[in-house]
């Protein structure tokens, strides 16, 4: 993935555009941030930032969506921004931090989602990991953006290193290449209603964590929850399915 002399835009200053920020800096991107909020709100955030960052608070530009050669979001910002479907007309990558990070993780990814109960889970599978000696660190939506564990330099981390990544329905609508070698589905329930246009487009959403898996993959369903089991149909990955029953 090419990011040295690209313009990028990031979306949202909360803690993983911060990350993003950072991590696209380092790469040599040419990088502008906006946010609704101003710079008062943001000083925190503007804090963090470690380099030379071009700055549109307190407020989104049209022709800020429209110059970059792709677009970083928070998970926090809806895909159904008006001037995110401007640039998605003008053909400018949307992304999300999870599939930035991607092409530069070396290891496994572990994906956990679910309407309830995934922070509680992928906090679990990492404390396992650790305990049975495994390099592992735990990612995404739980509360370390993975992009903070993406390869900045040649050295990269050790390619037996487990990413156990919590994954909300938001962060996996933006991705095109991002693969879990292993993904797991506690549930669906209505959740986020005020974000999607219904429970159905809700549910496509938290289905993405299979996407782009193979048959060297696996994905782990819940025979308890209706609407997961039938996610189980059609799958590429090897299914393995859980009851509490």
């Amino acid at each position: 993935m090419r990011i040295k002399n690209q313009k990028v835009l990031v979306v949202g200053l909360a803690k993983s555009g911060v990350a993003a920020a950072n991590f696209l800096l380092k790469k040599g991107a040419q990088v502008t941030v906006t946010d609704l909020k101003s710079p008062h709100e943001l000083q925190s955030e503007i804090g963090q930032l470690e380099g030379k960052v071009r700055l549109a608070l307190g407020g989104h530009t049209q022709a800020d969506f429209l110059e970059p050669d792709f677009i970083v979001i928070s998970p926090g910002v809806p895909t159904r921004l008006s001037e995110l479907k401007h640039a998605v007309a003008r053909g400018i990558p949307i992304l999300s931090e999870v599939e930035l990070a991607y092409p530069f993780l070396n290891g496994k990814v572990i994906g956990i989602t679910g309407s309830n109960g995934k922070t509680t889970t992928t906090a679990l599978v990492g404390e396992i990991f650790k305990s049975a000696g495994r390099d592992a660190v735990v990612a995404g939506n739980i509360g370390t953006p993975l992009i903070q564990y993406a390869s900045v330099g040649e050295a990269a981390v050790p390619s037996d290193r487990y990413y156990i990544v919590e994954l909300s329905s938001f962060q996996l609508e933006n991705i095109r290449r991002f693969k879990c070698d292993i993904a797991l589905l506690l549930n669906v329930t209505p959740d986020h209603l005020d974000r999607y246009l219904s429970f159905e487009d809700y549910a496509l959403a938290k289905e993405r964590i299979f996407m782009n898996q193979t048959r060297r993959d696996y994905a782990v369903l819940n025979v308890d929850n209706s609407l997961s089991l039938s996610m189980a149909e059609g799958r590429r990955a090897q299914v393995v399915l859980f009851s509490r029953r």
